[in-house]
């Protein structure tokens, strides 16, 4: 099994998570923003990872510094699994429809973190997560893991309905790019790293 535990402490933050890249989908997670538990979840669900997650912040001030926090620590935790990264498949791509919203994610395990969205700004409130806060936790989510991570949402209209397309497909995207080859037993690089 490929599994991670990362614990960050700040001044702003208190995460702890266990993450299972082998896993079934199971999830118990509590970052006092129950919307974005509910993205984390989908993300998990879809990736079939599972995820133990309690995150406590100064949620009082906004909720971007929790938000961000738990991608740095889900991205080390992603990292820290893959180890050498040996017989992975490496990219992963997912279109995810989610009624009228389509999104698509590409993901490449290089070594080297690059984050790009594409479409319709995420802005506005569900609940007590800000949509615009999505980019910033995918973004350090890509900067820690070490991947590229580009998001394209093609067109929706539904705020909720586009979130979900977008976490579901990063979730399947990554799930195909750390699933293990058979036939690949070694890097899969011509460089022999990653």
């Amino acid at each position: 099994m490929r599994k991670s535990e990362i614990k960050r402490k700040t001044t702003e933050t208190e995460i702890e998570l266990c993450l299972n890249l082998d896993g079934s989908g199971q999830t118990k997670i509590s970052s006092g923003i129950p919307f974005f538990d509910h993205m984390l979840c989908l993300f998990c669900v879809h990736g079939l990872f599972d995820l133990t997650l309690t995150a406590r912040g100064d949620l009082e001030v906004d909720a971007h510094h929790v938000i961000e926090d738990i991608g740095i620590c889900l991205g080390q935790a992603i990292k820290e699994a893959l180890g050498k990264k040996e017989g992975i498949n490496r990219y992963g791509q997912a279109s995810v429809p989610m009624d009228e919203s389509l999104a698509q994610v590409f993901i490449d395990l290089s070594g080297r973190p690059f984050f790009f969205y594409q479409g319709r700004p995420l802005v506005g409130q569900l609940g007590q997560f800000d949509l615009e806060l999505t980019a910033e936790f995918f973004r350090a989510l890509s900067n820690e893991a070490k991947m590229n991570l580009h998001i394209h949402l093609l067109y929706g209209e539904n705020k909720h309905h586009c979130a979900e397309a977008i976490f579901k497909a990063c979730g399947r995207s990554l799930r195909q790019a750390v699933c293990l080859d058979p036939r690949r037993l070694n890097i899969p690089s011509s460089k022999g790293v990653l």
